[in-house]
């Protein structure tokens, strides 16, 4: 989000919670550069959300909506499993072989 909705996030909690919660230079310094890094719809219903519930200002932590992560491991799986596929049979028996000697020789 941009600096402007991160304000207008700050402000919406500011009327929701009038004479609980002033927005002061210090508020903006720590929570605008976090809010800078989520997605203001998110937020903004986390804000909603809360104020229905409780009668107390929410911290970062209770509106805080960071977007998922890409996981990029099923990708990761796939492209190994391509590879394991064009391993040549006799290299992977080789390696079988290597392996069940080397287990051995630790099982002793």
């Amino acid at each position: 989000m941009k600096y402007e909705e991160a304000v207008k996030v700050l402000e919406t909690i500011e009327e929701l919670f009038e004479g609980k919660f002033t927005i002061t230079k210090r508020k903006l310094a720590v929570f605008v550069p976090e809010l800078e890094h989520m997605e203001i719809d998110r937020v903004m219903e986390k804000v909603y959300h809360y104020a229905s519930k409780y009668h107390f200002p929410p911290t970062l932590a209770d509106i805080a909506s960071y977007p998922p992560k890409k996981d990029d491991y099923l990708e990761k799986m796939r492209r190994w499993e391509e590879e394991a596929a064009n391993v040549p049979e006799e290299t992977k028996r080789l390696f079988q072989e290597k392996f069940d000697e080397l287990v051995r020789k630790v099982s002793r």
